[in-house]
């Protein structure tokens, strides 16, 4: 049986106000063996010009079952859909000159050459979803910079690698305003946990769903 919902019931359930999407942290490794250069400096640069990510979808394909006259559905395989990230374009083009690298290692663009191994051109992501508390027993917390956040749910994206790099579009009518640009990537699989302590891209360590 409902029951007559009132504002402070609702506001009593939506933990931390909700989440938000713009309080987000995408870290990136790149492959070893491409020798492209990502260090420590060029992905805390990352982490600030990554504009747009997704956390990802959930997905079961079905199966249709004929039996007479009606379908019964059953469970199927998972699927993982690709992800996308939105990068900032500055003046040094370091960020977009590493994701072509990295393409150009998979298929180089004047004699289709490049990495067969799978080991040497795919990475791992990951996604830190965080919060803005600030009171005490807060899953996150921002006081001031420097201070230590701990994500409230961390998505690791295992086994990636870039299959397209958008066009960044130029125009004279084109003012106020900074490039960007798209890079799309298949994923093997994906894992999730709550508070993650392996919440880092260069942790091979599996987290679990929680």
């Amino acid at each position: 049986m409902s029951t007559l919902k009132t504002i402070t019931d609702f506001k009593s359930k939506l933990a931390g106000g909700g989440a938000r999407p713009n309080l987000f942290e995408v870290e990136m490794t790149f492959p070893d063996d491409l020798g492209i250069t990502w260090d420590q400096t060029r992905q805390e640069k990352f982490q600030f010009l990554c504009k747009a990510a997704a956390l990802p979808a959930s997905n079961i394909a079905p199966i249709d079952v004929p039996f007479r006259g009606r379908i019964l559905k059953v469970a199927g395989d998972r699927t993982f859909d690709t992800w996308t990230v939105t990068v900032i374009n500055d003046e040094d083009f370091q960020m977009r000159t590493a994701f072509e690298q990295w393409m150009n290692g998979i298929s180089k663009l004047d004699n289709n050459t490049g990495a067969t191994r799978p080991l040497s051109y795919m990475a791992n992501a990951v996604v830190n979803q965080l919060g803005r508390g600030g009171e005490k027993g807060a899953e996150s917390t921002i006081q001031s910079a420097g201070t230590s956040i701990k994500p409230l749910r961390t998505y690791y994206f295992d086994g990636i690698f870039p299959t397209n790099v958008s066009q960044v579009d130029l125009s004279y009518d084109s003012s106020d305003t900074i490039e960007e640009f798209t890079v799309e990537f298949q994923v093997q699989y994906w894992l999730a946990g709550k508070n993650s302590d392996t919440g880092s891209a260069a942790d091979q360590t599996n987290t679990i769903i929680q």
